[in-house]
């Protein structure tokens, strides 16, 4: 039986959704109908007059040589502007772009002319990995709204890349499944292009679509060139905004839009019972069988549906140094149930963290556009209560060995072409427990250059009493607040923001990430560009300033910071970026006055060899012990393509801590990534991960071991035909170590996934 507060939100759900759907079916604004697409590029692209796409009776084969007659009747347009580093300048090499379609797919190819053809950078790898390619990409605003854009990105060689971009961020994590073609010749190199209706999303209206377009090259060499379609006004915040418009695809539909994607996963643990004493015995092993699947209702509404999915990643978090943190760590998501349409739940603040959600055992979600309207809603069955337990000065967590039913319901109303009025509720349940928040935001551009933010919330929670009990938190239901908002103002020159936050100290969003509450912050910051005429060595410097004002809510200071910064782009695709700060934090009832230093930089020792190195100088609180003391942490980086097959890359970070002029720890972390591409569909990755933290028990007030060390392996066999028909083979392990005994192996896993996409 669903709880009261779930059928709830399925009401709320299905009442939104009944309304979404009787809305008419028209497009933000009225668009005249054209004539037939019989001209080759008649229009100029504006709105007025939008470019029109030729519509042709015979397809293509992917396969980057342009010798199909299609590509004689098709929209030419030549990307006849470097935008980056270069503002609105002629570009330094010539590049074309192709339009036409069918009645089921998009067509586009590029001419990518080049002097040298041999300086191009080209390497395999795996989809959705561009590196420091040469690529172009299609920028589509399907809308025509101004906010948000489909993206599809092909290197010189073919690898795939796309993803949406919104206001609120990018959403890389969504798959669209299209073909690709790249291809290096004498005069440059070929892509060729085919993108099925059905991977789009798009008006529902009927006649022809008028939609916001850009083509990109990327031309890396001693800069990393950026060319376009049309001029970018860099005082105006709203890309899209400047975009050209194309119109055609009259009558085109997604047809059924069904994709079935059946899964079946297999996987072994060993671990020793009693590490690191005994014998690796089998503690798991099972296989599953798992379906998702998506039905595209309209060209706008997508309907997804998992049962036993396999909702693992296959590529490991980078570690994070987490001694002397007092908050929780934040996490990337890549789980692709999650990372889909993860924009549609976005706002200003993190309202929405998937990672919370450990274990799923099915899922429900539904996202699209219709119109002037947006939804994104969700709702998975966990069968692991993840929590956080935030604080003013530190957070804790724990895991519940309880199910949990969580869901999320976002809506969106955008005003006109630049106003947005949001609504956010989420819900997670289990037994004794549950945690609701709900609210509202608003994003108002003002201007070209004024953009205004806010987010209201409120929260409900419950705890356990005997979780409640351990964590020190409240007994019975407690509610509270949150509010944030958000004023920037930006020009090609100048820079300025203003932020407020308060967050109340009873506020929990446990399907967000909100590791800090029971505060009040106020921000500012204050910046100056200069850009680079064409032909110097640098392309871009600024310099900025900014200040913090963190308190709790009775006024007792938590932190006060003021910083100036600088950073420049320039030759060799180099960037240097330097901050000095200044602050007064308390910490535990004492007050302490800090300085630091931060620079890093990166750089391209030649096409395949990439470089960084960070770091960190001055004050810290050592938050274990309520005292000051001087932290040094040096994280170089390192990136090597041999070859167009093997990359490498080497990650190390080392910190080293001294109190009252004695050290308290040395930590390492060190981690080596080599990947052999086959080809774009197939590689093989090994991962390797150490962990060293060696204390000074001696400078500790409390007992502490002297070592704790950890070493993770990962190897993976991947084999891709598109993002979602997969085979992986895997292996990991971990080992863990003290001062009582060294590395030792504690578990090992087998995986073995076979996902395969079946569309309708």
């Amino acid at each position: 039986m669903l709880n009261p507060s779930t059928r709830r939100i399925i009401i709320l759900f299905a009442c939104l959704l009944i309304i979404v759907l009787a809305m008419p079916i028209q497009g933000m604004e009225e668009q005249t109908p054209g004539k037939d697409n019989t001209s080759r590029n008649e229009g100029t692209g504006t709105a007025e007059d939008p470019y029109v796409v030729p519509k042709t009776e015979s397809g293509i084969k992917v396969d980057a040589v342009l010798d199909e007659k299609v590509w004689e009747e098709a929209l030419v347009l030549g990307l006849d502007y470097e935008v980056r580093p270069g503002e609105n300048v002629t570009p330094p090499v010539r590049t074309e772009v192709l339009l036409t379609y069918d009645d089921k797919n998009l067509y586009a190819a590029f001419r990518c002319y080049d002097p040298d053809p041999s300086a191009i950078r080209a390497h395999l790898r795996d989809r959705d990995t561009l590196g420091g390619d040469d690529w172009v990409a299609l920028i589509f605003d399907t809308f025509n709204d101004n906010r948000r854009s489909l993206d599809f990105i092909v290197t010189c060689l073919g690898v795939q890349f796309d993803q949406i971009e919104a206001q609120s961020g990018e959403d890389p994590g969504w798959d669209a499944i299209w073909d690709s073609a790249g291809k290096i010749t004498d005069w440059g190199y070929a892509v060729e292009i085919s993108i099925p209706f059905s991977a789009l999303r798009f008006q529902r209206k009927d006649g022809p679509q008028i939609w916001g377009f850009d083509a990109v090259r990327r031309y890396p060499r001693s800069h990393p060139y950026h060319i376009g379609l049309f001029p970018r006004d860099r005082s105006n915040n709203c890309y899209l905004c400047q975009a050209l418009k194309i119109k055609g695809f009259d009558g085109v539909s997604p047809g059924r839009n069904i994709e079935i994607n059946p899964t079946v996963t297999g996987n072994r643990t060993d671990e020793r019972p009693d590490f690191p004493q005994g014998d690796l015995e089998n503690r798991d092993q099972e296989a599953e069988v798992g379906l998702t699947a998506r039905w595209g209702m309209t060209a706008d509404l997508t309907l997804s549906l998992t049962a036993n999915p396999d909702f693992s990643q296959v590529e490991a978090d980078a570690y994070q140094l987490d001694i002397n943190e007092p908050f929780a760590l934040f996490y990337p998501e890549r789980r692709p149930f999650f990372t889909e349409s993860a924009d549609f739940f976005s706002a200003l603040e993190s309202v929405v963290y998937s990672r919370t959600m450990r274990d799923p055992s099915w899922g429900l979600k539904l996202t699209g556009k219709v119109g002037a309207n947006t939804i994104g809603a969700y709702m998975v069955r966990d069968d692991i209560t993840n929590l956080i337990f935030p604080g003013s000065q530190g957070s804790d967590s724990t895991s519940l060995m309880i199910p949990n039913t969580s869901s999320v319901l976002r809506y969106k109303r955008d005003l006109g072409r630049n106003y947005t009025v949001g609504l956010m509720a989420t819900d997670r349940e289990g037994n004794e427990y549950f945690n609701r928040v709900y609210g509202f935001d608003l994003d108002f551009r003002v201007t070209r250059t004024n953009q205004f933010q806010l987010l209201v919330l409120g929260s409900s929670t419950r705890y356990p009493d005997e979780t409640a009990d351990s964590f020190n938190q409240k007994h019975g239901t407690f509610n509270d607040w949150l509010v944030s908002f958000e004023y920037d103002h930006y020009t090609r020159t100048w820079g300025w923001w203003a932020d407020y936050e308060e967050a109340g100290p009873d506020f929990r969003a446990d399907l967000g990430f909100y590791p800090m509450v029971g505060y009040r912050n106020v921000e500012g910051g204050l910046l100056y560009t200069w850009n680079a005429k064409p032909g110097l060595w640098w392309s871009m410097m600024r310099v900025g300033s900014e200040f913090n004002y963190f308190e709790e809510q009775d006024g007792t200071l938590l932190a006060r910071r003021a910083s100036l910064w600088f950073n420049f782009t320039g030759a060799m695709q180099s960037s240097l970026y330097m901050e000095g700060v200044t602050m007064r934090e308390a910490y535990n009832g004492r007050e302490f006055d800090i300085t630091s230093f931060t620079m890093s930089g990166a750089f391209y020792l030649n096409e395949d060899l990439l470089t960084s190195l960070l770091i960190l100088l001055g004050n810290r609180i050592d938050y274990a012990n309520t005292r000051l003391g001087n932290r040094t942490r040096i994280n170089p980086w390192l990136s090597y393509n041999l070859g167009k097959h093997i990359r490498l890359s080497i990650d190390h970070t080392l910190e080293r801590m001294t109190v009252a002029d004695a050290r308290l720890y040395t930590a390492n972390i060190s981690q080596i990534s080599a990947v052999y591409q086959f080809n774009i569909r197939t590689f093989f990755r090994a991962i390797l991960q150490y962990v060293d933290y060696d204390y000074n028990p001696s400078n500790y007030t409390f007992p502490i071991d002297s070592e704790y060390k950890e070493f993770f392996t990962q190897f993976l066999f991947s084999y891709k035909i598109n993002a979602r028909t997969v085979l992986f083979l895997g292996y990991s392990d971990n080992y863990f170590g003290g001062p009582d005994f060294g590395l030792k192996q504690a578990n090992r896993t087998f995986f073995i996934k076979l996902g395969y996409a079946w569309e309708l």
